[in-house]
């Protein structure tokens, strides 16, 4: 199933866990930039294949960290501003519009030849405070008109498509009592479409809702306003379906679902992708969420009229997830460091690729005195900076690696670059990232993680890489 819940305005985050790491970037221990564009097989390939698109929700402040620029850069071939072409970011207020944040989203989108999705003209959540102190219909079906023909003749000509109208019905399929619907009335949505396609004729028009995913009284409501839409000629073009879902509960009937409308005479699209689990994620939840990414990019690869698959957002660094869902996220295909889950090679597998990301465990152990570890630590009061470097000294290159040890003083493991750290009780395991899971013979990677410690902050003595000892020094 999807998720039923009321929906909080899905802005991007601010994550305090993340001043450290700009302390530890200025002081050069970087996070890793995984070189995905040395890939022979990426999304954004894959999709084209089948002639969809592949998309990310998009905050561009985040361009600026090189790890997310080259993912972006690499893995998709559409765009979609997460907040910055919203009302309340275009007409903060009336009648005076600002596309500062959008333009930045739309630049990106042309200079790299991706293609740009619009998000959102109406919807009941953030839009500005002059829009409720609008009492009359007349004057906010004005005042909706304006808005629509300025944001979307502004980007006409950039935009392929926009969500016109967003989340307009109940769960039970009645209308949502949003201040449109209770001040305009049903015609609302009509008239909001009528508006896009004055203000930009070449753009498909969409509307977009959550918890439509499967056959349900919602999904049903909305396909019965696209066949009515069709009959009376109101121009509507695409039925967007968000797919913010839980892990393991992909509906069975999602083809089903997308093909009925498909077949109303409409494109389809996977809009907001995540399968969000409880955290921290074990390696069963990674699992099943990777069934779950794969399952829905099949029903759209598989529905000729599906156009392709938005992911709301690249890492679990920046998911929308754990401020509104507490004790959940890593929702998304790349964890918080950057590292690809096998989420990746669900999506991959449902577009038609065989790409497969390293996971925990033993792929190329070798014998005891194979491998040597350098452990070095910076600390200071109750916390430390680790740098563990790890060297192939065996006769075979090791392809895939998890390195564990145990801690004697209670230490805490609190953040990690450049690898996936877990922990339970004493015992701490080190998985390879994305992009540095090979070791030749005679080389070298390395990884680093912060933590915590009350006092004492002994090294581990012992170290094991894919289960055989490993020497120290």
């Amino acid at each position: 199933m999807t998720d039923d819940s009321p929906r909080p305005p899905r802005r991007h985050r601010h994550r305090p866990i993340y001043a450290a790491a700009a302390v530890l970037l200025a002081a050069g221990a970087a996070i890793a930039v995984p070189r995905l564009a040395d890939a022979a097989t990426t999304l954004q390939s894959l999709a084209a294949a089948k002639g969809k698109t592949v998309g990310f929700a998009l905050t561009s402040s985040y361009l600026s960290e090189p790890a997310y620029k080259n993912i972006a850069d690499t893995e998709f071939n559409l765009v979609v501003a997460e907040n910055a072409m919203k009302w309340d970011a275009t007409e903060p207020s009336r009648n005076s519009f600002d596309y500062t944040a959008g333009d930045a989203v739309a630049s990106y989108a042309a200079s790299g030849g991706k293609q740009l999705y619009g998000h959102a003209l109406v919807w009941h959540q953030q839009y500005p405070a002059w829009v409720d102190g609008i009492t009359g219909g007349a004057d906010l079906l004005a005042a909706m008109r304006n808005h629509i023909s300025n944001v979307a003749g502004h980007y006409a000509g950039q935009v392929v498509a926009w969500d016109v109208v967003n989340e307009a019905f109940e769960d039970n399929g009645a209308r949502r009592q949003s201040i449109f619907q209770q001040r305009i009335g049903d015609s609302y949505i009509e008239e909001a479409f009528k508006a896009a396609r004055a203000a930009d004729p070449a753009a498909k028009l969409c509307i977009n809702d959550y918890s439509t995913d499967g056959i349900n009284p919602k999904s049903t409501a909305i396909y019965n306003l696209v066949r009515d839409f069709k009959a009376r000629g109101v121009p509507i073009d695409c039925v967007g379906f968000q797919a913010h879902l839980i892990l393991g509960q992909v509906p069975s009937d999602l083809q089903a679902n997308l093909q009925r409308f498909a077949d109303l005479g409409v494109d389809v699209r996977i809009t907001e992708l995540d399968v969000r689990m409880t955290t921290p994620a074990d390696a069963s939840e990674l699992a099943t969420q990777r069934s779950d990414y794969q399952k829905v990019f099949t029903a759209c690869a598989n529905v000729t009229r599906c156009t392709g698959v938005t992911v709301w957002g690249i890492t679990d660094r920046y998911s929308w997830v754990p401020d509104v869902f507490q004790g959940y996220g890593a929702a998304l295909m790349w964890d918080e460091n950057y590292a690809r889950k096998p989420a990746y090679d669900g999506a991959a597998a449902g577009l038609g690729g065989t790409v497969t990301t390293p996971t925990p465990g033993p792929t190329t152990p070798g014998p005891a005195g194979g491998c040597a570890v350098t452990y070095a630590v910076n600390q200071w009061n109750a916390g430390f900076t680790a740098n563990v470097t790890v060297r192939n000294t065996g006769s075979s290159p090791i392809s895939g690696w998890s390195l564990r040890w145990d801690y004697a003083a209670g230490q805490t493991v609190t953040q990690s670059w450049s690898s996936s750290v877990t922990q339970s009780g004493a015992t701490v395991t080190a998985t390879n990232a994305a992009w540095n899971g090979s070791i030749p013979v005679g080389g070298s990677t390395s990884f680093g993680f912060n933590g915590t410690h009350t006092g004492s902050n002994p090294a581990p003595v012992a170290f094991a890489l894919n289960g055989a000892a490993c020497v120290n020094g």
